[in-house]
């Protein structure tokens, strides 16, 4: 049967010539079985090609998943990173009052700049983060300017204080004869003479320290009539400070001398009734009451520095 023979005959319209084919069972079922493979192997690849782009899918479901978590990370840090620059910047803003600055121009509007969380978006998290990068090179390049400002400033108001701390060394503000008391008034009295007293004594005994009520030079150190042994001291301000009666001198003329420094000790010579110091403020020439500069700067005097 395998050999059975069948016969196709082709007659034209006109039926002029009809063409006949021979075609053997086998050869059909040769042709049927062809047939068959090639429709199974259609559905195989389609097959493939739709599990194929079942995975892809999948992949890029995957792939679009991870990045968007790696997104809402970018986000996230972005968030943290702009509460470290708000903090920067109020540190900025502190240090501007502080030293007493204005502010760029353009920080100021960098300020306004806001950094609004977008949505999950790789071109909204690359603004939002380009943004964030411009910003801090620009706090980054204020801090840097704010520093070297602020270390100007502090230098320069070192150096103020140094000045200003200069000024009240070189102005009497302390006791000769610690913790003495003082016996003598710079008042009008008649004993021993009856005359204006120019400075005021102060208990001490024979050979009692006496210390500089300021720094300055020494301009004498020598023997001075009633005044007996006394040391001059120039505090270059104007002052000028009179430790008389002395019974020995520990600096020599041209010396500075530090405030508190030891100069001399107590005595009597002179015209004296007792071992005692005779301690006197003269200022651009005239005596002043020393009892206010015993204890410090008078008030009045450090108000009138610069």
């Amino acid at each position: 049967m395998i050999n059975d023979r069948y016969y196709v005959k082709i007659v034209p319209q006109k039926g002029d010539t009809v063409h006949r084919f021979e075609v053997r069972r086998r050869h059909m079922w040769a042709a049927l079985g062809f047939l068959g493979f090639l429709i199974l192997g259609s559905f195989l690849f389609a097959g493939v090609q739709i599990l194929r782009a079942h995975l892809q899918v999948a992949a890029l479901q995957h792939q679009a998943e991870a990045q968007k978590q790696t997104l809402d990370t970018i986000n996230a840090r972005t968030d943290a990173l702009t509460q470290q620059l708000q903090h920067v910047q109020k540190q900025n803003q502190e240090i501007k009052r502080a030293i007493g600055i204005g502010e760029p121009r353009g920080l100021k509007m960098l300020r306004k700049t806001s950094f609004v969380r977008s949505g999950p978006t790789l071109a909204g998290v690359a603004a939002r983060v380009s943004a964030l990068s411009n910003a801090s090179n620009a706090i980054a390049q204020e801090s840097d300017h704010d520093r070297t400002l602020a270390m100007r400033v502090l230098n320069m108001q070192h150096l103020r204080d140094l000045a200003r701390a200069q000024l009240i060394s070189a102005i009497p503000s302390i006791d000769p004869v610690a913790g003495a008391a003082v016996v003598g008034c710079f008042c009008y009295r008649t004993y021993p003479d009856v005359e204006f007293h120019k400075g005021v004594d102060i208990e001490a005994d024979y050979g009692t320290t006496v210390r500089a009520a300021a720094a300055g030079t020494v301009v004498a150190n020598s023997y001075d009539g009633s005044y007996g042994m006394k040391v001059d001291i120039d505090h270059g301000n104007g002052y000028h400070t009179w430790y008389a009666h002395l019974s020995r001198v520990d600096v020599s003329v041209g010396q500075h001398v530090y405030k508190g420094e030891n100069i001399a000790a107590a005595g009597a010579t002179g015209f004296a009734t007792g071992p005692h110091l005779h301690y006197q403020i003269m200022y651009d020439g005239e005596p002043i009451d020393p009892t206010p500069f015993l204890n410090g700067v008078p008030a009045n005097v450090l108000a009138s520095l610069p």
